[in-house]
């Protein structure tokens, strides 16, 4: 698949007392980027709770390189860079842009999927297997066992 990036708008109360993006703002972008990505691909949050299956974050990291401020044009990336073939465990990492080109933070998550009546990892089902299929992979993805 080719590249996924999500427009992100930036609203007045992201920002902190200095008038740049907040911490865990970041952290915020990056769960919409991921939601965006399954909801328009066909795993709606509705489908989820039919399914019940979630995803779920054992680790979350950002990296910061510049300062993000009021009037800065946002947009953020999604590429898989490690998964199980069955996709029960993954990780993705995000990029933020600036203004086009400008790389203001890289996140990265490592999740799973957990059965949600069971409260229990699980393997996904088929559907889930399916869309997260579709997601771009890193130059640097693994899939292990």
């Amino acid at each position: 698949m080719q590249a996924y990036l999500k427009p992100i708008e930036l609203r007045w109360s992201d920002l902190d007392p200095n008038f740049h993006l907040r911490h865990s703002v970041y952290y915020d972008y990056g769960a919409y980027c991921r939601i965006c990505f399954l909801e328009e691909y066909g795993l709606s949050v509705g489908l989820m709770e039919q399914l019940h299956f979630g995803p779920i974050l054992f680790r979350e990291e950002a990296v910061f390189r510049k300062e993000v401020r009021w009037g800065d044009k946002l947009a953020m990336d999604l590429q898989l860079i490690k998964s199980r073939k069955d996709f029960s465990r993954w990780s993705i990492r995000h990029q933020l842009f600036k203004n086009g080109d400008i790389l203001s933070a890289v996140l990265t998550v490592d999740g799973a999927w957990i059965n949600t009546k069971e409260r229990k990892l699980a393997t996904p089902p088929s559907h889930i297997i399916e869309v997260f299929g579709k997601m771009p992979r890193s130059a640097d993805y693994t899939e292990g066992p």
